[in-house]
């Protein structure tokens, strides 16, 4: 059976990883400092219900 294939840039990722193993735990830190954060979901409805809708076109001026 054929190998699959795999870009350049995965292959550079495979090895550029196994050279550098602390950074997996950077990569970690980082994911849970910009995106693994608690929600609060009081906020999250206060946003929405503070949505104001955009007109269709941005720069038309209202008859």
């Amino acid at each position: 059976m054929p190998k699959p294939y795999e870009s350049e840039f995965t292959l550079f990722m495979r090895e550029w990883l196994e050279k550098h193993p602390g950074e997996k735990e950077v990569k970690r830190t980082g994911q849970a400092l910009w995106w693994d954060r608690p929600q609060d979901p009081e906020a999250t409805s206060r946003f929405k219900a503070a949505h104001v809708p955009v007109e269709p076109y941005y720069y038309d001026i209202p008859h």
